[in-house]
């Protein structure tokens, strides 16, 4: 029966596993009974039992019904848990009673800390083989979890979100609704879930976040702002469930809207909106966020809105009817209004609305009272004062500060800053002047029509037509306004005045690698156009490249910025070019231009997909030739502005500045399908290249103004035979015929999937590369080094999860070079030298950690790369003799690891340290209780050296490890005579060390024999070597008199304090600071004993460590939890 009802409670998620041990308050006469109180264990529950006993039994024998007794008790105990969460400030939050329990559960099965959240738990099958296992899949935010119990068999598996490689959702014959959780060195498969879909969405989050964290070290924090639930309202998820579904559905408001990366979707709902250009009322929904409110239609007339609260001047409560049940107008600062209906609680949206606008208002006019009206009656508006609504935002600054600006926009110095490049550099081509310039002409009034029916600036209504006048090409002198307002640019320089502006005059004169690396590019931007043939265009192009690797040093500066750039210049004055290549860099091309250029390599992968399935004929003869990935990267980076003519590859940036990247796709799908019977006729890559190359080459724009200006790849071409011109604006029409089915969601989602992908190949070719690095400068195995790298990955990674002495950030930067990538401090590095370090034991492990740490770290930033981690633990472990004693050496040699440490011992009493613990066996004290009981001392110290057969018989082999220093062997330690001398502390120290290394060995007390010896032949050394060491006068406060030497008294080595003064030892006396000995003295003399040669050079099974501090961590220990793995159970 325990074996069922322990199978019921998982399965049925009761609480009895949570609790085994509980006291229940029932009375008599009632069926309900209270928990008072629950434990883990029989020893726990018994402290509260005694408790309540002590302080709760004996009150209520005066009470003399039931119903007193009860409400007593309850009162009482909720009385002591308000208690405590006053004391220790517990926060009130979100999440049901029946969530914390879920919570407990979680951090009890699987050993995890406070620091990890659990987002949500689903009831589900995990699949071993051919046999599910019922039980429950718990999410966190660092781990993917899942346990079972049946039949009394136990099963756990723990799997973190940044090992996964795969992750998809699957239907078979047999299992409709499958989960597929793919890591590099398993597959899990999880079914039978009671709503897969919330499942997978949430588990595509966290993994997402997850390679968020890998790429560019973005952790996870969660939103404190996010408004609380009514109390009313059934709490179904808990907080932070609420926390990431709120991110979810920004981060496609502002996808789908083109908003600045930080605005907050606030809500939405159903409503209807007028639309003037053909009076009807459409269905759509009304969005709310912090300083937008939009707008976008349900049916097939696309139609979308974009109210910046900036603009707002008037928001009106019209009166309803049943033509027009619950209108709202809202009126903007360029006399648009816009009717909306049909809104189910508009009293609460209006409010809403009037609180944002408050906080607009303070935001941008903060110098200024704002005084808005708000009426109770019916038609109820909100209105702001005409003085501010027609004035505009402007920086504040004094004219102090404006005379000693260096760089000035609104100077004459900067041409620039008040037109665009393309205006002071037009050409236009003498012979087709007329018919050219009339279609331009036609464009222009085609655009204006537009803006007069449709609106225009950021509040225009956003058609069909608004798609088809940017596919027939924008006019050149309008493109720079209309991509500013189509790409959202417009926003964030609206509500960033003076920005750019203080930012340039911030980087001027200032220099790092971004900047080399851009006066490296400068004149590789365009050569061929006049505008960046002189000083004045390249210095443009300078200070907005400089200021954009000043805004974003995660980006800093990325080969194929300065194209785009530059084309940007030609048609945006240089603030407006600023603001595009932010939209460009941070939204529409997310992770494009970092170092390791992954947005393209994602969108890489999502092409070769889009070209499996839209042209499969292709795919396989590309695949072996290996083109896609090669023409994809330059054709997705440049925006096809390095492989096509000017004139024609603007038409491509018209195009994705209103549609985004499913542009880019569907014209290169587009190209592919057009030379489908040349590439399956190429031999090879170079031939497949040059096909595609000439066919980009022909593409034209034939109502381009300007004179054609010669591409590059057309001038190195040595083609016979001219290929076909092709149109521009057909290819396009094409592209939308054949390929306009690709959806931007479609998109989204297997940008997740290719994200896992390339991130996890990314950090799979660091690996590799670190490890061929360092593998000829140390003695592991190739396969040592990556499980190595794999701990130290996962020590960094989990002190990013759970907190740590130092930064994430300073630990974690993945523009580095490989080897500096990852990097951790001394609270990681304590725990893995606690689990790999052959000499880590006892309570001075955590000092020899320190003395360690402080060692490898050579610039002394207080953290250590993988190769300093390896070099320390290569020569602990795999390295002679020699280079583990100067390790260890060298260890003591330094510094004390802490300054706040007491003066150490002197070495009388260093050597009481080591000699008490020797059993009666081996060592023989002379009289010394005795003469402590009365309280004298006579300095001696009476060590058992007596020599066994053992050691004269193996007094051959030791000349044979004395003859390892002589001369001619001293290659491998050449550097020994420039070790510094230890000093007397620090020979304390390090015999400390050594007597604490032997505490578990199985030959524990022949060591501590050994490290006597060692000890008393040393300090006689050093005692010697006093002799010849030139010393100034003592003054008579010195300890010039009080030595330590060894005498010989039959057959035992005494250590001798000369004491020529009192007749007692003083139980603390001062270090000697003549005293030292070098390493070759250290060495010879530890050479002398069997046993600590044995020890020494004992070899040590790394492999045998990796495991097992991988089972450690597999049992739920404080250090890093497994990557990926399961129980002994789950195997069964």
């Amino acid at each position: 029966s325990g074996l069922l009802v322990g199978t019921l409670d998982v399965v049925l998620d009761s609480s009895a596993r949570v609790a085994p041990y509980r006291i229940l308050y029932q009375t008599p006469d009632s069926l309900v009974y209270w928990t008072i109180a629950c434990g883990g264990s029989r020893k726990e529950i018994t402290e509260h039992w005694e408790w309540l006993e002590q302080n709760l039994l004996q009150t209520l024998s005066i009470f003399e019904n039931e119903n007193d007794i009860t409400t007593f008790v309850r009162g009482k105990i909720q009385g002591i848990i308000a208690e405590y969460n006053k004391i220790n400030d517990v926060k009130e939050d979100d999440d049901t009673e029946k969530f914390k329990e879920a919570i407990v559960k979680f951090h009890r099965l699987f050993g995890m800390p406070e620091e990890e959240k659990l987002v949500n738990y689903y009831s589900c099958s995990y699949w071993k083989g051919k046999v599910p296992r019922q039980g429950w899949m718990y999410l966190s935010i660092n781990h993917l979890c899942f346990y079972s119990f049946l039949m009394g068999r136990e099963a756990k598996l723990v799997i973190r979100w940044v090992d996964i490689t795969q992750l998809e959702k699957n239907a078979t014959l047999l299992l409709p609704d499958v989960i597929k959780v793919s890591t590099r060195s398993s597959e899990h498969f999880f079914s039978v879930f009671l709503n897969i879909n919330e499942t997978f969405k949430l588990m595509e989050q966290l993994a997402n976040i997850a390679m968020r964290q890998l790429l560019d070290n973005e952790g996870f924090e969660q939103d404190r702002s996010l408004p609380k639930l009514k109390k009313k309202s059934p709490k179904k998820v808990s907080a932070l469930k609420r926390d990431l579904d709120a991110r979810a559905k920004s981060e496609r408001y502002r996808a789908l809207f083109r908003l600045p990366k930080d605005e907050k979707l606030d809500g939405h709902t159903d409503c209807t909106l007028w639309t003037p250009f053909n009076k009807m009322h459409i269905l759509g929904q009304m969005f709310v966020s912090t300083n937008y409110i939009c707008f976008t239609s349900k049916g097939e007339k696309l139609c979308s809105l974009i109210i910046p609260l900036r603009e707002v001047t008037i928001v009106e409560k019209a009166d309803s009817s049943s033509v027009l049940p619950s209108p709202l107008s809202i009126s903007t600062r360029n006399r648009m209004t816009f009717l909306f209906a049909n809104l189910k609680d508009r009293d609460f949206l209006v409010q809403r609305i009037s609180d944002f606008l408050q906080q607009t208002t303070s935001k941008i006019y903060s110098d200024k009272e704002f005084a808005g009206s708000y009426n109770s009656s019916d038609d109820e508006v909100y209105s702001r004062p005409s003085s501010l609504v027609s004035s505009s935002p402007q920086r504040s600054t004094s004219s102090d500060a404006d005379g000693e600006r260096q760089f000035n926009l609104n100077g004459n110095s900067v041409p620039t800053a008040t037109q665009t490049l393309m205006t002071m550099y037009r050409r236009r081509s003498p012979e087709e002047f007329n018919p050219k310039l009339a279609k331009e002409f036609l464009k222009e009034q085609a655009w204006k029509i537009h803006f007069a029916e449709y609106g225009q600036g950021i509040c225009m209504y956003r058609t069909e037509k608004t798609r088809e006048l940017v596919l027939k090409g924008i006019p050149e002198s309008m493109r720079g306004e209309l991509w500013l307002l189509l790409s959202g640019a417009i926003n964030e320089k609206a509500t960033h005045p003076g920005y750019y502006e203080d930012l340039v005059e911030k980087s001027m004169g200032k220099y790092n690698l971004a900047t080399e690396e851009i006066e490296r590019d400068l004149h590789r931007s365009l050569p061929e156009h006049p505008a960046f043939q002189n000083e004045m265009g390249i210095a443009a192009l300078r200070r907005v490249l400089t200021a954009y690797a000043f805004r974003n040093p995660n980006i800093g500066y990325c080969q194929a910025m300065n194209i785009v750039t530059s084309v940007l210049l030609l048609y945006a004055k240089e603030e407006e070019a600023f603001w595009l290549l932010v939209a460009l860099c941070e939204r529409m091309l997310p992770d494009y231009y970092n170092t390791r250029v992954v947005g393209a390599l994602v969108d890489q992968g999502v092409f070769e997909e889009l070209a499996r399935d839209y042209v499969p004929q292709l795919y396989d003869c590309m695949q072996d030739l290996g083109v896609i990935s090669t023409i994809s990267l330059s054709w997705f980076l440049t925006l096809f502005l390095s492989v096509m003519p000017f004139e024609s590859a603007v038409v491509v940036v018209d195009c994705f500045f209103y549609e985004g990247i499913k542009v880019i796709f569907q014209l290169a799908l587009a190209v592919l399908d057009a030379n489908v019977d040349k590439l399956l006729s190429c031999k090879d890559d170079g031939e497949a290249m040059t096909v595609l190359g000439r066919y980009l080459d022909s593409v034209t724009n034939k109502d381009s103004t300007l004179p054609p200006i010669p591409h590059l790849h057309s001038l190195l071409s040595d083609d016979v035979e001219p290929y076909p011109e092709v149109d521009i604006f057909r290819l396009i029409r094409t592209s939308y015929e054949k390929f306009g089915t690709i959806r931007a969601d479609l998109i989204e989602q297997m940008r997740f999937k290719q994200r896992l992908k390339v991130i996890q190949t990314l950090e799979d070719t660091t690996k590799r590369n670190v490890v061929r690095t360092i593998v000829t400068e140390t003695s592991f195995t190739i396969d040592e080094l990556e499980e190595l790298y794999a701990l130290f990955k996962a020590e960094h990674l989990t002190s990013c999860y759970w907190g740590g002495s130092s930064n994430a950030p300073d630990r974690h930067d993945p523009s580095l070079p490989y080897l500096d990538q990852y990097r951790i401090d001394f609270e990681q590095f304590k725990g893995v030298f606690a689990l790999l370090f052959p000499w880590a034991c006892g309570t001075h492990s955590e000092v020899l950690a320190s003395r360690l740490f402080q060692l490898l770290d050579e610039n002394g930033d207080s953290l250590i790369n993988f190769r300093e981690f390896v070099s320390g633990l290569s020569a602990a472990c795999h390295g002679d003799l020699t280079e583990k004693l100067k390790l260890l050496y060298k260890m003591h040699v330094l510094p004390e690891p802490s300054s706040d440490q007491d003066e150490p011992d002197s070495a009388f009493e260093a050597t009481q340290y080591f000699f008490e613990d020797i059993t009666p066996e081996c060592t023989h004290v002379v009289g010394l209780d005795s003469r402590r009981k009365h309280g004298a001392d006579d300095g001696f110290v009476t060590v058992s050296l007596q020599p066994d057969r053992g050691k004269r018989a193996n007094s051959q082999e030791n000349r044979n490890y004395l003859r390892l220093w002589t001369p001619e062997n001293k290659s491998k330690s050449k550097n020994a005579k420039d070790l510094p001398k230890l000093n007397q502390g620090q020979f304390i120290e390090l015999c400390k060390t050594m007597y604490n290394m032997f505490s578990e060995d199985p030959n524990e007390q022949e060591l501590y024999h050994a490290t006597a010896a060692v000890t008393s032949l040393l300090l006689e050394i050093g005692e010697v070597g006093k002799l010849f060491v030139s010393q100034p006068a003592k003054d008579a406060g010195s300890h010039e008199e009080d030595k330590l030497h060894c005498e010989d008294i039959g057959e035992d080595t005494v250590l001798v304090r000369s004491d020529q003064g009192t007749g007692a030892l003083p139980r603390s006396t001062s270090l000697d600071r003549d005293w030292a000995i070098t390493f070759e003295q250290f060495l010879a003399s530890l050479l002398t004993e069997p046993a600590l040669v044995k020890y020494f050079d004992k070899p040590v099974c790394m492999m045998a460590r990796i495991t097992s501090a991988k089972n450690i961590r597999m049992l739920g220990k404080p250090l890093t939890s497994a990557s990926d793995y399961e129980i002994s159970a789950l195997s069964g």
